[in-house]
């Protein structure tokens, strides 16, 4: 007969270690969750449906405002306007400015942007801005979510079909759920080694459109600055497919103020600043350089100042339109050049009862979207303006305006 087994001393210290191993263990991972340091709160009852304005209001007054300093420009998302503070991003009544939803984590918000009635917003981690959430507009909801190695600065636009999420190092484009469908760029742990067509490369810029991708860089060995033209969703996420890349001989290209504008089917704008005279010619001025659809340049078109640093492109529908710092100018949806211009304007327009609404400084310029002539001028008291940006955004009859980290809704 068998002598029954005795636990020993050691036994019992190496049965304890383990206890203490998994329960530090289950420790990290629950820490590490992205579960963890989450609030989300959805909405406790359907939001009501925003009607859209039908006529221009005479006149406009602050109504409420709240904290958006995450986001780039004002936001509306289905029957919500939406604002990103401080880790917590928030669906709001357009009306009252109360919150019908929020989501909040203990990370820094790298930003918030809106497309196909959801919302995204992007969180730091230790990998960078690389912790993504997409959200139900009207219910906040989380939809999908997405983590991968990304810079620790990103700016993140949407062209209708695609998100562009983009870093000075890498870039990334995603479908409408978030999924992946290009890296460009650094890639920390490649699956397939060598598939970048280049390495060690700066992005300066970028801008898409639903097939095409133009990227300007700046790459070693390179003289001056690289326009290259990529397919936004290739065979392979990982495996970047080429339209065309050229390194840029026109004067200006090298400047730290060039960038892409706009990219459409076939065309892509680029900016490029004035040149000064040389020894052996007359300076250039500021102007657009439209390129096709594999990056040769087929037009150029003079502008009449040189923009800001602060220029920003916003797309209404096909519609592209540029505040240069000081104006706004309307590009052909077609061709990409200039076709008229708004003078002293102070930011991004919005559509409301069929005009564009433009920022100026005694209220709103009520435009002509097709040539730009002045329909109305909407006054405004501005309270606490210092000459910021401004972004305007319309949601039924309250028009938005972003400015100075804070979005007054305006009724």
């Amino acid at each position: 007969m068998l002598a029954p087994e005795r636990r020993t001393r050691a036994d019992i210290f190496v049965a304890i270690a383990i206890a203490v191993t998994l329960v530090v263990a289950a420790f990290v991972v629950w820490a590490r969750a992205d579960a963890t340091g989450t609030d989300s709160v959805t909405a406790t009852s359907p939001v009501p449906t925003v009607t859209a304005a039908t006529q221009l209001p005479t006149t406009l007054r602050e109504q409420w405002h709240a904290a958006d300093e995450s986001s780039r420009r004002a936001l509306t998302s289905g029957n919500v306007v939406v604002t990103g503070d401080h880790g917590t991003v928030s669906g709001r009544d357009p009306l009252t400015g109360n919150q019908l939803w929020w989501y909040r984590r203990d990370m820094p918000l790298c930003g918030v942007e809106s497309q196909f009635g959801t919302v995204i917003a992007t969180y730091r981690d230790q990998r960078g801005c690389s912790q993504s959430v997409m959200l139900e507009a009207d219910s906040g909801e989380r939809r999908v979510a997405r983590s991968s190695y990304m810079d620790d600065e990103i700016r993140v636009s949407g062209d209708g079909t695609y998100l562009l999420a983009l870093g000075a190092n890498r870039l990334e484009m995603w479908r409408s759920d978030l999924v992946r469908t290009l890296e460009y760029g650094y890639v920390d742990a490649p699956v397939n080694p060598n598939t970048q067509p280049r390495s060690g490369c700066t992005l300066r810029s970028a801008a898409s459109s639903s097939s095409r991708l133009a990227v300007l860089e700046r790459c070693p060995g390179d003289a001056t600055a690289r326009l290259t033209v990529l397919n936004p969703a290739p065979k392979e996420s990982t495996d970047p497919e080429e339209y065309g890349s050229r390194a840029l001989t026109a004067p200006g290209a090298d400047a730290p103020e060039s960038r892409v504008i706009a990219v459409s089917d076939n065309k892509i704008a680029v900016y490029y600043p004035p040149t000064e005279p040389t020894a052996t010619g007359l300076g250039l001025p500021a102007r657009i350089a439209v390129h096709d659809g594999t990056g040769n340049e087929i037009a150029t078109y003079p502008l009449a100042a040189p923009w800001e640093e602060r220029a920003t492109v916003t797309r209404l529908g096909s519609a592209i339109y540029v505040f240069t710092g000081n104006s706004l100018i309307a590009l052909s949806s077609s061709t990409l050049q200039p076709v008229w211009t708004v003078r002293d304007a102070l930011g991004t327009p919005a559509l409301m009862a069929g005009r564009l609404l433009v920022p100026v400084a005694d209220g709103q310029l009520a435009v002509d979207s097709g040539n730009g002539s002045t329909v109305a001028r909407i006054p405004i008291a501005r309270t606490d303006y210092g000459g910021d940006t401004i972004s305007t955004a319309v949601l039924g009859n309250t028009v938005f305006e972003r400015r100075g980290g804070q979005l007054y809704a305006l009724g």
